[in-house]
């Protein structure tokens, strides 16, 4: 199966032969991802995702041909956090989420130095607003595009690229008096 259907629009031909399977269950990590990284809890993502599969195949039939499969999935699972008790919740992130590769074995200083970086990019983002946050993660850790964020996001490119620059301007100045030893800071 061709997997850049997912990272493109569904063409006419292909939505009639293709079933909501064939098309949704490549997206589940990825979807359950996002869904931890919001809800903070393992089986509360579990949930979510469950109930924003069981939405998705319930509208399936009104997906539009032509559209971004993969962006739809995600708007879907965006709102139904948004409905849900804890939608309103910070979001942080889990340090098993977070992957770090070396090309050589690393020091224990550098480990070290990793660690607390790491943990200051956290909190940082714990600190940032949800609106921030969520699209920080949508373009930086999904790698979509800002196409794509407007979708999941139901909102216009032009604010996705002001609403990014405004999250990034954000996290660096929460990192730099973090680094400057401010409040709470290192």
């Amino acid at each position: 199966m061709d997997l850049r259907v997912y990272a493109s629009e569904v063409s006419d031909r292909r939505l009639p032969d293709a079933t909501f399977e064939e098309l949704a269950l490549p997206l589940f990590d990825q979807l359950y991802n996002f869904a931890h990284w919001l809800t903070q809890d393992a089986t509360e993502a579990e949930d979510l995702v469950q109930e924003t599969y069981t939405k998705a195949l319930r509208g399936f039939t009104g997906f539009q041909i032509g559209t971004n499969f993969r962006a739809w999935m995600f708007r879907i699972l965006r709102n139904t956090f948004l409905t849900s008790k804890s939608g309103l919740k910070s979001v942080a992130f889990d340090d098993q989420e977070v992957e770090t590769v070396a090309s050589t074995r690393p020091t224990p200083e550098a480990i070290l130095i990793q660690q607390a970086d790491r943990k200051m990019v956290q909190q940082a983002l714990t600190e940032m607003d949800v609106p921030f946050r969520e699209i920080l993660l949508l373009c930086e850790v999904e790698e979509m595009s800002y196409e794509d964020i407007a979708q999941v996001l139901a909102i216009p490119m032009g604010t996705v690229m002001s609403r990014l620059y405004r999250a990034r301007k954000a996290l660096r100045s929460l990192l730099l008096e973090k680094f400057k030893g401010g409040p709470d800071g290192v």
